[in-house]
C-alpha cells in the first residue's frame, strides 16, 4: 500500500457523485472548478471533517463534548490521513480584548520583553497586560475606548422640561426618570434649557450625589439627586442594560458614541505601566506603530541577556512583513480584521511550528490579496510543503493553481451538475483540458479600448480617514469604477469617505443574511408565499399547511427535519427525524401536490430546475435574476447559514436587478468565484450601469480590472506608506504607471 497518498474511494458528500481520488502527500494539491463544484464539499466536508473526527475520537468524553462535533463524512473509505490544520477564512474569534499582538502571541513576547530591560521596572510580564486588573486602565478597565454622551443630541435647549429637553426615554415628559428633574426643586421647569444659568446647567447635567433641600414631596424621600450625564452613565454604561433593546437601540446609537479613552487616550493601560520604557517608547507605542517600523525598532535593541526574545519576537515580526501585513499593528482589534487578513494571520502562527506531516487545508488564500501579494503568500505555502507538509488548496487565482505540484479539477458545472472530477494532473496539462477552468486559463487576455462616457461625478474632499492623506477624488457616475492598490492602501478607507457622504448609496457586500437556519432561498425572495398560495387553491387547503414553521411543521422534529439529543458528557447525536423522513413536514401535507410534485420536492429542485417548473412571473422573475448571477445551483430550500460569502453577495446583487439611478459599490465581488463565473458577474455589472446605475468595485482580480471605464489606485504601498491616489484614469494608461503595482501586473496579464 502507497502511505505517499490520500486515498479516497466513494465520496458522496453533499453533491459529490461516488468518486474516488488519490491525493500525494507532502505536496501542494490544489482544487479547482467553478463555485458549488464540490471542491469543499470533497476537501472540508470529507477529508477535513473525517480527520478532525478521528483527533476528536482520541480525547475522553469530557473534553470531546467540549469540540467542535463532526459527522462522519458518506464516504466508504479514506485512508492514510494526517492531521488536518484548517486555515480557512472565518473571521478571527474575539471581543474587543483581541488584538492581531494577542492573537499572535508577539504582545506576550513585548511583555516580556518589557519586564526584563523595560526603566523603571514596574513589575513582572503580567503587570503589561491590559486585562490584569493591575495593568489596565481603570477608566476604560483596558477597552482603550469609553462611551461618552453626545450632549448635542440628547438635550434640545430650546425646549424646557415640561416640553421634553431629555430625548431618551425614561427621560421623555411622563418618563419615570424624568420626575426626578421635575421635582428636584432645583429648576424652572417651564424655562427653557438655553436660558440656564450655569449653576443650572451643571446641576440638570453634571452634579452628583446631592442630598436636595427642598424637593417636590413627589421626590422620593430616601433618594439623591444626581444630573442626567452620572444618571445615564450608571443606567447604561456600568452594566449591560435591558433597556437598551428594540426600538431604543437606535436612539441610544444616535446619543451616545464611543471614543478615546480620556485617561489613557486609548493605551488601554495605567499610568505606572507607561511609564516603563526601552529607550523612548513604552510597550503602548510598540503596539500603535505599524508592524514594518515596530521590526526596525526592535533590531535596534542590543541586550546579550535578552536574545532569544528578541530573536523570537523579530521572526514573528519577519513572518507577519512577509505575507503582506506590515501595515497592520499590533494594537489593531481582530473583529475589524477582514477573512483574507485573518487567514494569513492563522497561516502565520503556523509558520514557526516544529511539527511536520500535517496536511494545511486552505480556503481561497488569495481573497483580499494583490497579485503583488500573491508572489508572498506562495512563498509561503511552498514553505510549508517543504518541511514535510500536505497543502490542500481550493483556489481560483491562477498564479496560486500555477504552484501546485498536483491539480484536482472539479465540475463540470455545480451543484446537481458538478460533484465529479474532471480533470488530474498537473498546470501546464490543465490549460490544455477541455474543463471550464482549463478553458479560462488558456484564453486570451485582453484590455477594454471603448468607455463609456461619465454624467457626473461624485466627490470626496480632503480626506483623512485612517490612512488617506488628505484625499480629493472624484469618482464618475454612470460608468464602472474600479478602486485598486495592494491590501492596506486605503482602498476601503475611499470608500467608507464616500459612504460616510452620500447615504443613498447601495452597498453590496458579504455580511450575513438575515434570517435564522430554518430561512432559505425561497423565504428571502419571498418566492415561497407565492408557492405556498398554489399549493393551498390546486388543493383547497390552507396555506399554512405548507410551512414547516407553522401549521405543515412535523411536531417530533418542529420543522427541523433533524432531532439533536443531548447526551450530557458524551457527544449530542443528530439524527434524521424517522416522523417526517427528514422534510420537516406533517406526512400527511406530502400527499398534496402541484403539477404532481409535493413541497418538498419542490423545496429540492435547483433554482435553474424549479425555474423550468415554474410559469407564474412573481416566480420567475426572481429565481431568473438569481440564475443571472451564477445561484442557479443551489436549492431552493437550502438554508441561508450555508452560504458561502460569495453566494450571499450575489444573492443580494440578485434583488438588485432591474432598479435604475442607484449608486452600488461592491467589496470584492469574486471571491469565491472561478474565471468562467467572473464573466458571468461582469455581464451583470455593465447591465447594471446600462440602466443608468453607478457602479464602483473594490476589487484586485484583473477580469474585472481590466473591464473597467475607469480606474482609481490607490498606494503607492500599505498603511502609512499608502493612503494617495497614485493614479485616476482608463485602464489602458495604467499599465504605462512606473508607480502602479497594479499598472505592473495587468501588463503582464495581457501579455499572457
Amino acid at each position: 500500500m502507497n502511505t505517499q497518498e490520500i486515498i479516497v474511494k466513494g465520496a458522496r458528500e453533499n453533491n459529490l457523485k461516488n468518486i474516488s481520488v488519490r491525493i500525494p502527500k507532502k505536496q501542494i494539491t490544489v482544487f479547482t472548478g467553478v463555485s458549488g463544484s464540490g471542491k469543499t464539499s470533497l476537501v472540508f466536508d470529507t477529508i477535513a471533517a473525517e480527520s478532525q473526527r478521528l483527533l476528536n475520537e482520541t480525547y475522553d468524553s469530557f473534553i470531546r463534548h467540549r469540540l467542535q462535533q463532526y459527522g462522519k463524512p458518506d464516504v466508504d473509505k479514506l485512508e492514510n490521513l494526517s492531521v488536518a490544520i484548517i486555515v480557512n477564512q472565518k473571521k478571527i474569534e474575539g471581543n474587543a480584548r483581541s488584538t492581531v499582538g494577542t492573537i499572535t502571541d508577539i504582545y506576550s513576547l513585548l511583555r516580556l520583553l518589557f519586564s526584563r530591560i523595560g526603566q523603571p521596572f514596574v513589575g513582572h510580564s503580567s503587570v503589561f497586560s491590559f486585562n490584569n486588573p493591575l495593568g489596565m486602565c481603570s477608566c476604560c478597565e483596558g477597552l482603550g475606548k469609553t462611551n461618552v454622551v453626545d450632549l448635542e443630541k440628547l438635550i434640545d435647549k430650546e425646549k424646557s422640561l415640561n416640553e421634553g429637553a431629555i430625548r431618551f426615554p425614561t427621560f421623555e415628559v411622563g418618563g419615570w426618570r424624568w420626575t426626578r428633574y421635575v421635582y428636584s426643586g432645583l429648576f424652572d421647569n417651564d424655562k427653557k434649557i438655553k436660558d440656564y444659568t450655569d449653576e443650572e446647567w451643571y446641576n440638570l447635567i453634571y452634579a452628583n450625589d446631592v442630598k436636595l433641600l427642598h424637593p417636590d414631596p413627589r421626590f422620593p424621600k430616601t433618594g439623591i439627586y444626581e444630573g442626567v450625564l452620572p444618571r445615564f452613565e450608571r443606567s447604561f454604561f456600568k452594566k449591560e442594560s435591558k433597556e437598551i433593546t428594540g426600538k431604543n437601540t437606535d436612539r441610544y446609537k444616535q446619543v451616545v458614541k464611543q471614543g478615546i479613552c480620556p485617561e489613557c487616550k486609548g493605551s488601554r493601560l495605567n499610568s505606572q505601566v507607561l511609564s516603563c520604557k526601552i529607550e523612548d517608547k513604552n510597550i503602548a507605542d510598540c503596539c500603535n506603530i505599524q508592524i514594518d517600523d515596530l521590526l526596525e525598532f526592535i533590531k535596534t535593541i542590543k541586550d546579550n541577556s535578552i536574545t532569544p526574545i528578541l530573536e523570537a519576537i523579530i521572526e514573528n515580526l519577519e513572518n507577519l512583513l512577509s505575507i503582506g501585513l506590515g501595515y497592520l499593528t499590533l494594537g489593531r482589534e481582530t473583529s475589524s480584521l477582514s477573512g483574507g487578513e485573518s487567514q494569513r494571520i492563522k497561516l502565520v502562527r503556523h509558520l514557526g511550528s516544529s511539527l511536520t506531516d500535517l496536511i494545511y487545508i486552505f480556503d481561497e488564500p488569495s481573497v483580499g490579496l494583490h497579485p503583488n501579494d500573491v508572489q508572498r503568500l506562495n512563498k509561503l505555502l511552498i514553505e510549508l510543503r517543504d518541511k514535510g507538509n500536505t497543502v490542500l488548496i481550493i483556489e481560483h487565482d491562477p498564479d496560486v493553481i500555477a504552484i501546485a505540484d498536483h491539480i484536482v479539477d472539479m465540475g463540470r458545472g455545480a451543484g446537481k451538475s458538478g460533484g465529479n472530477i474532471v480533470y488530474e494532473g498537473d498546470f501546464e496539462e490543465l490549460k490544455k483540458a477541455d474543463t471550464p477552468t482549463g478553458n479560462y486559463l488558456n484564453q486570451k487576455n485582453r484590455i477594454k479600448t471603448e468607455y463609456r462616457k461619465p454624467s457626473g461625478s461624485l466627490s470626496i474632499k480632503n480626506s483623512s480617514l485612517h490612512n488617506l492623506k488628505e484625499v480629493s477624488v472624484e469618482i464618475p457616475k454612470q460608468i464602472l469604477t474600479v478602486i485598486t492598490g495592494v491590501a492596506g492602501s486605503g482602498k476601503s478607507s475611499l470608500v467608507k469617505s464616500l459612504i460616510n457622504q452620500y447615504k443613498e448609496i447601495v452597498v453590496i457586500d458579504q455580511s450575513a443574511l438575515r434570517g435564522s437556519r430554518r430561512s432559505n432561498i425561497s423565504t428571502y425572495t419571498g418566492i415561497l408565499d407565492v408557492i405556498r398560495n398554489l399549493f393551498a387553491k390546486q388543493n383547497k387547503v390552507k396555506q399554512s399547511l405548507f410551512s414547516n414553521n407553522s401549521d405543515g411543521a412535523c411536531p417530533e422534529c418542529k420543522g427541523l427535519g433533524i432531532i439533536s439529543t443531548d447526551l450530557a458528557f458524551l457527544d449530542a447525536v443528530e439524527v434524521r427525524c424517522e416522523h417526517c423522513n427528514g422534510t420537516g413536514f406533517k406526512p400527511e401535507v406530502l400527499q398534496y401536490r402541484l403539477k404532481g410534485k409535493s413541497i418538498t420536492d419542490i423545496m429540492s429542485m435547483t433554482i435553474s430546475e424549479a425555474n423550468a417548473f415554474f410559469n407564474e412571473s412573481e416566480i420567475t422573475q426572481s429565481l431568473n435574476r438569481l440564475c443571472g448571477v451564477g445561484l442557479d445551483y443551489l436549492t431552493l430550500g437550502q438554508s441561508l447559514n450555508t452560504f458561502s460569502g460569495g453566494e450571499r453577495q450575489r444573492l443580494k446583487l440578485a434583488t438588485e436587478l432591474g432598479n435604475k439611478g442607484n449608486v452600488y459599490v461592491f467589496d470584492e465581488p469574486t471571491s469565491g468565484l472561478q474565471g468562467s463565473d467572473i464573466s458571468k458577474l461582469m455581464k451583470l455589472f455593465d447591465k447594471l450601469v446600462d440602466d443608468k446605475n453607478t457602479v464602483i468595485i473594490i476589487e484586485h482580480n484583473m477580469d474585472i480590472i481590466s473591464r473597467a471605464d475607469w480606474i482609481i489606485d490607490m498606494g503607492p504601498s500599505a498603511g502609512k506608506n499608502g493612503g494617495k491616489v497614485i493614479f485616476e484614469g482608463l485602464p489602458s494608461d495604467i499599465i504605462t504607471s512606473k508607480i502602479s503595482l497594479t499598472g505592473r501586473h495587468l501588463k503582464r496579464y495581457i501579455s499572457k
